[in-house]
């Protein structure tokens, strides 16, 4: 039987689906992903799908390569989706198939406990503040009983606790072998079952990562296999621009004052001036970080501020003063180099943070040089303070296309793994990306030139929702325009009474950090607790608890009848709320990217070079994916119902408007207040699987 009649036996109304999945019924747009994908692994080559909310793209693309024997590779862009298809959608499609395949997730080391650090933070050597201590103490009663290590598995454990970076290793300070916890590592006890695996997952960060590592020569993370997939591909070449550029931040010279402090308390005290070396390194940090912090504004998305750095010195940074700045990091890592050059051997950890030290010195070397041609410069401050400095590729789609060739199995091939041991190596053969979103022409040129997939084979497959019954589109006109300082109050203004009138169930989402501060303000002035309405602001709370929390729709009887949640940039993508917890989704802008980026200007000069639109072929692209994305939030089962609200005038009003009008679902347009009131008054007597709009 080939492949193809494996795959519509599984997808057929009384295949083996149906008979384990009670609520599995067949549907022709799954089919014919499926069979795509199996068509790219029998050929092989390479495959595009934009497959539409509600197609059941994992199921489409997993089935045929769980049949193909061969080993698979899955990447996604996010630990949630890794965790989603490692812990329920492989073991179910495993006993549905009845396939005993060895099934893997290796996620980067950051997400893994390191019982080397976690020893070292609870040492006592250091003093730790009191919220610091009581999250160190719970991860070491948690590390006693966990099999894995990933910290993901950890109850109520905040994504940002500051005590992270004290219990998880980077490539810098991992000491690898010569670690004294080495033999019970988390991070390798995962390394060995990817290798053994036959179906494993990763994501799009450690699949770069391990390209990174197998070109230095050293052993590679992820093993060969003959499909890769990968989910979640619109971040690709994002992803991709990361590994092929240079980063130096002031964290990494923070982190290395740490352990500096801590390895020559233990290893070499009373050798040299280890709190002297730290102190240094952390004057350095907080400097760089104070003198780009005083140069104005910058542009930036989701509190990332980057200015554009074309000459000696970031744009509105004095340059002496920078030079100066640059001269002291370089004179407080000396200074650690040479207090570690005669110690190094005492331990394993003076000499990795000897070469740390090294570099970290040449990175700034680098940083000191003008940009190469080809790349972009700029520095970047997160919204915690702290600075990095960027060189990127302007384009990484060359680079890319040499990774994806349909190169045939090196058959008997081996190498090494982390133990020495063999295992067997094998070019990809079947390359399929897939993502609900990745472009806005039939060619999906936005996502194919960036990657350098022009040759690939493309599949586009719309939603089976019926949008025109299940949500309606509203662009309220009396609204100001974007540009008005008055934008985003006036917008939570009238989100307010929109919540009034629907008791809730309404995610609004916006472009930026300060529309969100804004509109939350708002929000939360008008419903107070004992409102009715509860209020969920993005950052107040770990970011899983936040989607849970407003997931959990309330019955009439609950003292919160309704939730709002009001999010930035990352509840765009990968927040998935089925049923009538969500009902009204609100952006507040078109999200084009900002003219004022230094990626954006170079590679809109780039193109105005060659005679082309920045425009059209970069801005407003991008704006039509991220509307696509954001707009993906609210029908996400047969049953929904909903009202997407564009608060941007520009999107009725401008000739732009129509395109991106084409990249959303075939909604029904509401043209006036009155016909969207009528909609919500509409949601609040229905259920969600009876609409009477039509």
């Amino acid at each position: 039987m080939s492949l193809l009649e494996q795959v519509a036996r599984v997808f057929a109304p009384e295949g083996p689906l149906a008979r384990v999945l009670p609520y599995f019924r067949s549907r022709c747009g799954q089919m014919e992903m499926a069979s795509a994908v199996a068509h790219a692994i029998d050929e092989p080559t390479r495959l595009v799908v934009e497959a539409g909310t509600g197609i059941g793209k994992t199921f489409a693309y997993l089935v045929p390569a769980l049949l193909s024997g061969r080993r698979v590779v899955v990447s996604t862009a996010t630990k949630a989706l890794q965790d989603q298809l490692h812990g329920r959608d492989l073991p179910l499609l495993q006993q549905a198939l009845a396939l005993p395949l060895r099934v893997a997730l290796l996620k980067g080391r950051s997400s893994y406990l390191c019982r080397h650090r976690l020893d070292l933070a609870r040492r006592g050597e250091i003093a730790h503040p009191a919220d610091l201590e009581r999250d160190l103490a719970r991860i070491g009663q948690w590390a006693q009983a966990t099999q894995t290590g990933d910290l993901a598995q950890m109850p109520d454990l905040d994504e940002h606790s500051p005590a992270l970076p004290l219990v998880t290793s980077t490539r810098d300070n991992c000491l690898g072998a010569d670690c004294p916890r080495f033999h019970d590592c988390h991070v390798y006890q995962a390394r060995r079952e990817a290798l053994a695996a036959d179906v494993l997952v990763i994501s799009h960060h450690l699949f770069f990562a391990d390209l990174d590592l197998r070109e230095s020569g050293m052993a590679r993370l992820v093993p060969g296999a003959g499909v890769v997939i990968f989910d979640e591909a619109h971040q690709l070449a994002e992803t991709a621009a990361q590994f092929q550029g240079t980063q130096f931040g002031s964290r990494q010279l923070l982190d290395l004052a740490q352990d500096l402090h801590g390895a020559g308390l233990r290893w070499a005290p009373g050798l040299a001036d280890w709190q002297g070396l730290r102190d240094g390194l952390r004057q350095a940090a907080r400097t760089l970080c104070l003198l780009t912090a005083d140069a104005g504004e910058g542009e930036g998305e989701g509190g990332l501020v980057r200015r554009s750095w074309l000459g000696p010195a970031p744009d509105g940074v004095d340059a002496p003063s920078w030079a100066e700045v640059l001269h002291v990091t370089v004179c407080a890592l000396r200074a650690a180099l040479t207090a570690l050059d005669g110690l190094a051997a005492l331990g394993p950890d003076l000499q990795q943070l000897h070469q740390r030290s090294v570099d970290l010195l040449q990175l700034l070397a680098h940083f000191a040089e003008p940009v190469e041609a080809g790349s972009v410069r700029w520095l970047e401050q997160t919204p915690t303070g702290h600075l990095r400095m960027v060189d990127s590729p302007l384009v990484v789609a060359a680079a890319l296309r040499t990774l994806w060739p349909g190169r045939p199995v090196q058959q008997g091939a081996w190498e090494d793994d982390d133990d020495g041991n063999e295992a067997q190596v094998a070019d990809a053969l079947s390359w399929v990306f897939t993502s609900a979103t990745l472009g806005d022409d039939a060619t999906l040129g936005w996502f194919t030139q960036a990657c350098g997939l022009e040759d690939a084979r493309i599949l586009r497959v719309p939603s089976p929702f019926d949008y025109a019954r299940q949500a309606a589109l509203y662009v309220p006109p009396q609204l100001p325009a974007p540009t008005d300082p008055d934008h985003s109050e006036q917008v939570a203004q009238w989100v307010g009474e929109a919540v009034s009138r629907l008791g809730g169930r309404t995610l609004v989402l916006t472009t930026s950090l300060r529309a969100l501060k804004v509109i939350a303000a708002v929000l939360r002035q008008r419903f107070a607790p004992g409102s009715g309405v509860e209020v969920l602001v993005q950052g107040q709370a770990p970011r899983r608890q936040i989607m849970e929390r407003f997931r959990q729709h309330s019955g009439a009887g609950d003292c919160a009848a309704g939730r709002v949640l009001v999010g930035s940039a990352s509840f765009w993508e990968g927040f998935d709320v089925p049923g009538d917890a969500l009902q009204l989704l609100v952006i507040d802008r078109l999200r084009f990217p900002s003219p004022g980026d230094p990626l954006m200007r170079a590679r809109s000069e780039r193109l105005a070079l060659q005679g082309r639109s920045a425009f059209r072929e970069l801005a407003l692209p991008a704006a039509a994916v991220a509307l696509k994305q954001g707009a993906g939030r609210l029908i996400r089962h047969e049953g929904d119902r909903g009202v997407l609200v564009v608060a941007d005038t520009r999107l009725a009003s401008r000739g732009y408007g129509k395109r991106l009008l084409r990249a959303l679902p075939p909604m029904r347009r509401l043209l006036t207040q009155q016909e969207f009131e009528a909609s919500l008054d509409a949601l609040t007597r229905i259920s969600t699987t009876d609409c009477p709009w039509t």
